[in-house]
């Protein structure tokens, strides 16, 4: 049998009627044999399902997906237009060829709106007039700040700082530095308006 270029070697005709054989016996509801199906063949279908993805999670996902169709539709199977092996692997091929295409749509979907809003008018001048006056704002809070809790911020945000080189810089220990640092954040917050 060849799905979509992938040759998968054909089954017996013991094995191929045993399998049309439990999916007669699932449409009846029958549990135990969807167990023994699902047993059989969803080595195989997970196989077909990763070559065409390709991604683990999401063939894993549609293996259940395709178990789950098997279940609710097993009544649909008709032995006599095939074998029951090539009815699960022709509706795993279908649903992974369907999630392909549903994530291809969904990133055309995603570039069509990128580009959409690319055309939106961009009002550059507005956007550093908001930027200076922010800054004018930050500036204006952290003077209210005391001078230690300002030293720390300013070498962390504006200098690039890490921490303990901030306490080796002011020769303070870390601990005084972290306590400066999360009081003048609050403060600042406070002097800014900004809840947390």
């Amino acid at each position: 049998m060849v799905i979509d270029g992938f040759d998968l070697p054909d089954e017996g005709s013991d094995r191929a009627d045993h399998v049309g054989d439990l999916i007669q016996r699932v449409a009846t509801g029958d549990r135990d044999a969807f167990a023994e199906l699902y047993d059989a063949l969803s080595p195989r279908a997970f196989g077909l399902i990763l070559r065409v993805l390709v991604d683990r999670a999401q063939s894993e996902e549609v293996l259940q997906e395709v178990f789950l169709e098997v279940w609710q539709s097993a009544a649909r199977f008709t032995p006599k237009r095939g074998q029951g092996r090539s009815w699960v692997l022709t509706i795993a091929h279908r649903r992974a060829v369907d999630r392909v295409r549903s994530a291809q749509s969904s990133v055309d979907r995603d570039v069509r709106a990128g580009f959409r809003d690319m055309d939106v008018a961009y009002d550059n001048v507005a956007e550093k007039v908001e930027m200076k006056i922010e800054g004018r704002r930050v500036v204006d809070a952290l003077a209210a700040l005391p001078e230690a809790q300002k030293e720390a911020l300013t070498l962390a945000y504006f200098g690039g700082y890490s921490q303990s080189e901030i306490a080796t810089l002011v020769g303070a220990p870390l601990g005084t530095v972290k306590t400066r640092m999360r009081d003048g954040l609050s403060r600042l917050r406070m002097e800014m308006g900004v809840d947390k």
